[in-house]
C-alpha cells in the first residue's frame, strides 16, 4: 500500500472524483481487458446461487510464496521494488506458476521514475468474456525491505486462488481474470496505466475489481471495503460464517489499486488487515492482538519479512478471496458430462535416480481424448527445478508436461497442463512419470486426475 502525502484522505473524499480519461486504446485481444459503469452492475453480476462452494486455501501453499518472495528479495538487494532486480523476478516467479496451471498470461510494460515497470495479467480461460470478475494485488514493494505483508501477502493470496482454480478445473459462467500491479508504491502507477488503456466498451464487461493490499498483517484487523455494498455483502457473509467481526476499511481509502477502477465506473471491493495505525481498545477485544500497537508496526520497513505475517489473519483472508471469486463468478467444478479419473496413491521419487510412474485406468470414456486434456498434477518436492514430468498415454506415447530446469528453485510441482490428446484412445491406462534428473532433493507424487 503506498503512502500519503500528508494525512489519510477521510472515507468519501473520493466520492465525487472525476472519471480518468481514457488514454491510448490497445485492443481486446492484445489486453483481454474490460470495465463496467458501478450504476450499470446488473444485480446478477455480483451473486449467482448455482455457484459452485468455494474450495479452502491452502495458508500452507500461501506462505510458501511468501517464502519465495522472501529469498528473491534476499538475493536481489533486499526488495523487490519498481525498477529493481527483485521485482522482476517477483514478477516472473507468479508468471511461471500461472503459465504452468494453464492460465493466459500477459506482461504489460510502462515507465515510471525513469524505470520500465511492469504488470502481469492472467486469464483463466472460459467463461463470459462479457462479464468478467477481477482480482488484483500490487507486486511491489518499497525499496525499503522485501515487502512480504505489504504487498506480498496479497499477490500470495491471490496466486494461490488462482492456482486452486486450475487445480479444481473449475468452470465458472463469468470471465476470471487475476493481475499483479507494478509500482503502486509510486502511486498507483501500473493499474493506472491498465485502466487508462482500456476501451470504454472493455471496461463495462468488468462485473467486479476485488483489490487485495495487506492481508496478513501481524496484529490484524478485519477490514471491508464498502465501495460496493453489493461486493461489500459477499465479504461480510463469508467472515459471518467464521463469527468475524468486520468493520469498514477507512485507513487507506485512495491508497490502492481499486481507486483507478473505482473512478472510471467499475464496481470495487476489497479486504485490507492495516497498516500504520493503531489497534483499538475495543479492535483488540473483538479480534485479539495487542491495542495501543500498530496493525503492522513493519509497514514500509526493513522488517516486513516473513516474521512479519500473522497466519490465521492470512489463513481467513485468502478463504475470503477464494468464497468471493466463486460467489461472484458461479459456475462448477466438473463440466456438465465431463468425468474425472483420479488417483490419489502415493509414490516416491528416488533422488537422482530412475523414472517412477503413478497409473490410471480409463473406462467408459467414446472415442479419443481431447485436444484439450486437462492434467491436474500434485507434486511435492524439495527443488522443482530437478524434475521431469510426462503424461504417457495408452499408446505409450509421452506428453511432456515439464522440463527441469537449474533456475526453477520453487517447491512443488502444482499444476494443471493442458494436453493434445487427440490422436490418444481415452480408455486405457495413463501414466504420470516422473524423475528427478539432479542431486540433493527429494519428494514424491501426491496424487494427480484426468479431466475428459
Amino acid at each position: 500500500m503506498r503512502e500519503l502525502n500528508g494525512p489519510t484522505l477521510p472515507r468519501r473524499s473520493r466520492r465525487g472524483a472525476a472519471l480518468l480519461t481514457a488514454g491510448a486504446a490497445v485492443t481486446a485481444t492484445l489486453l483481454g481487458v474490460s470495465t463496467v459503469p458501478a450504476h450499470a452492475v446488473p444485480t446478477a453480476a455480483v451473486a449467482t446461487a448455482r455457484s459452485a462452494a468455494a474450495p479452502d486455501i491452502s495458508v500452507a501453499n500461501v506462505k510458501a510464496h511468501l517464502n519465495q518472495l522472501q529469498s528473491i528479495a534476499t538475493a536481489n538487494g533486499g526488495n523487490r521494488a519498481h525498477g529493481r532486480s527483485g521485482y522482476k523476478a517477483s514478477l516472473d516467479y507468479v508468471k511461471g506458476k500461472l503459465d504452468a496451471a494453464g492460465f493466459t498470461t500477459t506482461v504489460q510494460q510502462f515507465t515510471s521514475n525513469g524505470a520500465v515497470g511492469y504488470n502481469l495479467i492472467a486469464d483463466w480461460p472460459g467463461g463470459d468474456a462479457d462479464h468478467i470478475v477481477f482480482a488484483g494485488s500490487h507486486l511491489d514493494s518499497v525499496s525499503r525491505g522485501a515487502g512480504i505483508n505489504d504487498n506480498g501477502s496479497g499477490s500470495a493470496g491471490i496466486l494461490e486462488v488462482a492456482l486452486t482454480v486450475a487445480k479444481q478445473g473449475y468452470k465458472p459462467d463469468k470471465h476470471l481474470r487475476f493481475a499483479w500491479w507494478g509500482a503502486e508504491e509510486l502511486g498507483l502507477v501500473g493499474s493506472q496505466h491498465y485502466v487508462r488503456q482500456l476501451p470504454a466498451t472493455e471496461r463495462r464487461k468488468i462485473d467486479a475489481y476485488l483489490n487485495f493490499d495487506m492481508i496478513g498483517s501481524p496484529n490484524p484487523g478485519y477490514f471491508v471495503y464498502d465501495d460496493d455494498t453489493r461486493l461489500e455483502g459477499v465479504f461480510k457473509d463469508f467472515f459471518a460464517t467464521r463469527n468475524i467481526q468486520t468493520e469498514i476499511e477507512t485507513e487507506g481509502d485512495g491508497r490502492s489499486d481499486h481507486a483507478p477502477f473505482k473512478n472510471a465506473g467499475v464496481a470495487v471491493g476489497g479486504l485490507f488487515s492495516g497498516a500504520d495505525y493503531t489497534k483499538t481498545a475495543s479492535q483488540a477485544a473483538k479480534w485479539g492482538g495487542t491495542a495501543g500497537q500498530p496493525f503492522d508496526r513493519c509497514y514500509h520497513s526493513s522488517c516486513d519479512t516473513t516474521a512479519n505475517i500473522n497466519d490465521t489473519a492470512l489463513d481467513n483472508n485468502s478463504d475470503a478471496i477464494a468464497h468471493a471469486v466463486w460467489t461472484l463468478s458461479g459456475g462448477s467444478t466438473t463440466p456438465p458430462g465431463g468425468k474425472v479419473f483420479e488417483s490419489k496413491s502415493a509414490v516416491a521419487i528416488p533422488d537422482a535416480g530412475p523414472a517412477v510412474e503413478s497409473p490410471i485406468t480409463v473406462s467408459g470414456v467414446p472415442g479419443n481424448a481431447s485436444a484439450a486434456l486437462k492434467a491436474g498434477v500434485d507434486i511435492k518436492h524439495s527443488y522443482r527445478g530437478d524434475l521431469v514430468v510426462d503424461l504417457v498415454g495408452p499408446s505409450n506415447r509421452s506428453y511432456r508436461l515439464k522440463d527441469s530446469s537449474s533456475t526453477d528453485s520453487a517447491a512443488n510441482v502444482v499444476a494443471t497442463y493442458t494436453v493434445n490428446a487427440s490422436a490418444e484412445p481415452a480408455n486405457g491406462t495413463w501414466k504420470l512419470r516422473v524423475q528427478d534428473v539432479a542431486a540433493q532433493d527429494t519428494g514424491s507424487i501426491s496424487g494427480w486426475k484426468l479431466t475428459f
